[in-house]
């Protein structure tokens, strides 16, 4: 098919969300207007088997050049998962199995179906890339880690901070950037999106492309969700809202968001107009509520992901729960079959990941059984108990059934 050429959508592709692109984003809008259908991916590593509102915001914008009819690929990294990306890691990630890969991203597809069209005209292509990055020979390793320096490599940041203070950098971290550079010759792409975090690991793809194949590649840095602390929304780093939350969940986490997120999060995470975030920017300026625009904000979110009638019940669901103080009318339910300690029912409930964990919730006050707070870590649940709610905070809920 033909690509579109729309001088206004191809501003905004190039704009909203956009933190650099490279060589120059002149270079780049001067070849989406050419006419040339380009290919263009998108490459994740399925390190959990969720996606959150962080991909979403690199998912929708290749959606943008979907709509646009030029080629998309989205690539899982079921080799390089297995390695594990150092970018922003002040310790060696975690490698993973590639059973546990494969279990991660069985996942993905579903989630991103509410954003990507797999089917119909010019559906997203999806690839792995242990499909040549797992028939590498050592002999073509050695020439792929011929194209670097060390110098190079230690140009990254959290690598240097890791030699100043005297923690471990890994051999293997250092072949993530080549594994990754190495996915765009092999797919022989013209472009590729990613977060501006991955900056360095795009343009060992763009060195790579052009020392290989004397072909130039464009890379589109997008701009990162990130907390009021500056630490971006990640698996790792927590904070994220994933798009298998519940929409009473996902709307109870934004409300939960510091107020100064409000702004960048209608930029980057939804559809707002420009004119209408410059509004929202106003109102703020001139003392308007925040708890309105955040309601209005996290209504949006959860109707984009579950729809409209689902941004309802939740809105709903907000307002009698936490600022009516009313307990839901659906939570999950828990059988009490035996006595357990207070510490191993908050595990068991899934309220708390661990007994530590729970026993620092009941030091700060945070749980609840019925309409009392729990402050003996020692308190022992029965039968007798039930049925009763347990409450963490202000947001979780579980029935206790005998």
């Amino acid at each position: 098919m033909n690509p579109i050429i729309d001088e206004a959508k191809i501003d905004a592709l190039l704009s909203r969300g956009v933190d650099a692109v490279y060589p120059t984003k002149e270079k780049f809008k001067e070849l989406l207007m050419s006419g040339k259908r380009i290919r263009i991916y998108l490459g994740f590593d399925p390190t959990a088997p969720f996606l959150h509102i962080g991909h979403a915001l690199q998912l929708r914008k290749l959606r943008e050049f979907q709509d646009l009819g030029h080629e998309i690929i989205w690539l899982f990294g079921s080799f390089t998962a297995m390695i594990g990306d150092p970018t922003d890691k002040m310790a060696a990630r975690k490698q993973l199995t590639a059973d546990e890969v494969k279990a991660n991203a069985a996942t993905y597809k579903k989630q991103a179906s509410k954003i990507l069209k797999f089917g119909g005209e010019n559906p997203v292509k999806v690839m792995m890339n242990d499909k040549w990055l797992g028939k590498m020979s050592f002999k073509d390793v050695v020439e792929l880690a011929s194209h670097f320096t060390v110098q190079q490599m230690m140009e990254r940041d959290m690598f240097e901070k890791r030699l100043n203070e005297q923690k471990p950098i890994h051999l293997h971290e250092f072949m993530y950037p080549l594994m990754q550079g190495y996915d765009s010759v092999a797919m022989d792409v013209d472009a590729e999106i990613g977060g501006s975090d991955q900056i360095f690991n795009m343009l060992a793809g763009r060195t790579l492309l052009r020392e290989m194949k004397q072909k130039e590649k464009f890379v589109i840095a997008l701009s990162l969700l990130t907390n009021s602390e500056g630490k971006k929304m990640s698996k790792s780093e927590g904070g994220f809202i994933a798009l298998t939350d519940a929409p009473e969940e996902m709307y109870g986490k934004l409300m939960a968001m510091d107020d100064g997120m409000i702004v960048p999060y209608f930029t980057l995470a939804t559809e707002a107009t420009s004119e209408e975030i410059a509004s929202i920017e106003a109102e703020l300026a001139g003392g308007k509520n925040p708890k309105k625009l955040k309601m209005r904000l996290a209504k949006t979110i959860v109707h984009m992901y579950h729809g409209r009638n689902a941004a309802a019940r939740a809105e709903k669901h907000f307002e009698s729960v936490f600022a009516q103080g009313a307990l839901p009318e659906i939570m999950p339910e828990f059988t009490v079959a035996t006595s357990m300690g207070i510490l191993d029912l908050l595990v068991a409930t899934e309220l708390a990941p661990s007994k530590g964990e729970a026993r620092r919730l009941i030091e700060q006050g945070g749980v609840k059984l019925g309409d009392v707070v729990v402050t003996d870590i020692g308190r022992v649940v029965g039968s007798a108990d039930c049925p009763s709610v347990l409450q963490k905070g202000k947001r979780y809920f579980v029935k206790l059934v005998a």
